[in-house]
C-alpha cells in the first residue's frame, strides 16, 4: 500500500461530525506513529510519508464532494495505481463500532468515494469502511451525517478504529486477506444496551375483562359422547380374543342341550 487517505471535511466546524471519521483514523495513525501531517499546497492536503512502510498519508483538504483532485494529484505525481490506494471514510451501512476492509464496489452515494473514482477513472481501489449507523431516514442523512455522534457512538467508532490500526500494518505491508481476517473476524466489543420503557400499567377491570375472555374461550363444554349400541360393541369384541371364547360357550350349550334331546346319538360305536 503507498497511499492512505482519510476523507471528512476541513475546519473546526467538521472536525467532531460523522462525516469525518476517515480523518479521525488517519491523524490517529499518524499521531501514534510519529508521522507529521504538513499542508501542501499543491496537493490541497495534509501530507505526510510513513516512515515504518514508506507510504504517504493524506487527508484532502477540498470539501467531501471535491475528495477526488488532491488524490489523483498526489497518485499521478508519484505513480500510484488504484489498486495501491485505501480510502478510510464514514459508513452509513454499518452501525458503530463495526470497520471492514474490501477492494472495489460501489460507492452507496458517498460523495467522496464518487468524486475519487470518476477522477481516478476506477472503482478498484481500497475501502476501509467505518461504521457510524444510519438515520433510519434516506431525507435525514446528510443532516445526520453533519452532526456529532452521541458519547456512545463516539466512543463505538473510536473502538473500531482501535482494531483497525491494529491491522493497518499488515495492510501496508500488503497482507491484505491477514488484515481482513484478523479484522472481521474479531469479536466486537458489546455496546451497554439502552433501558427498555415499561409498558404503562393497564386498568385492573381492563386486565379482569380480558383475563375472563380467554377463560370463556379456553372453557368451552365438550359435546356428550354418543351411546354405543350393544351390537356394536360385540363387534369389537371380534377383534380380540374375548370373542373367540363367546363363541366357544355359545356351541357348549348348544352341543348340551341336544344330547339331552337324542341320548346316545353323540356316542362313539366301539369296534
Amino acid at each position: 500500500m503507498k497511499l492512505v487517505v482519510g476523507l471528512g471535511n476541513p475546519g473546526d466546524r467538521y472536525q467532531a461530525t460523522r462525516h469525518n471519521a476517515g480523518f479521525w483514523l488517519v491523524e490517529r495513525f499518524a499521531a501514534e506513529s510519529h508521522t507529521v501531517l504538513r499542508k501542501d499546497a499543491k496537493f490541497e492536503a495534509l501530507v505526510g510519508r510513513h516512515e515504518a512502510s514508506g507510504a504517504w498519508l493524506m487527508l484532502p483538504q477540498s470539501h467531501m464532494n471535491l475528495s477526488g483532485k488532491p488524490v489523483q494529484m498526489l497518485a499521478s505525481f508519484f505513480k500510484i495505481a488504484p489498486a495501491d490506494i485505501l480510502v478510510a471514510h464514514d459508513e452509513l451501512d454499518f452501525p458503530p463500532g463495526v470497520a471492514r476492509i474490501k477492494l472495489g464496489g460501489g460507492i452507496a452515494g458517498h460523495n467522496g468515494l464518487k468524486d475519487i473514482s470518476a477522477r481516478l477513472g476506477s472503482h478498484d481501489y481500497w475501502r476501509l469502511r467505518i461504521g457510524i449507523g444510519h438515520p433510519g431516514d434516506p431525507h435525514a442523512v446528510t443532516d445526520f451525517v453533519l452532526h456529532k455522534p452521541s458519547q456512545e457512538d463516539r466512543a463505538a467508532i473510536d473502538s473500531a478504529i482501535a482494531r483497525v490500526l491494529e491491522v493497518l500494518p499488515l495492510v501496508l505491508a500488503g497482507d491484505h486477506q491477514g488484515a481482513m481476517l484478523k479484522l472481521h473476524t474479531e469479536a466486537e466489543p458489546a455496546r451497554a444496551e439502552r433501558p427498555v420503557k415499561p409498558e404503562p400499567a393497564r386498568p385492573a377491570k381492563a386486565v379482569a375483562t380480558e383475563k375472563t375472555k380467554k377463560a370463556g374461550k379456553a372453557e368451552k363444554p365438550e359435546k356428550p359422547a354418543k351411546a354405543v349400541k350393544a351390537g356394536k360393541t360385540g363387534k369389537a369384541g371380534k377383534t380380540g380374543k374375548g370373542g373367540k371364547d363367546d363363541k366357544a360357550g355359545k356351541g357348549g350349550l348348544i352341543s348340551s342341550f341336544l344330547k339331552k334331546l337324542f341320548p346316545g346319538q353323540g356316542a362313539t360305536p366301539k369296534k
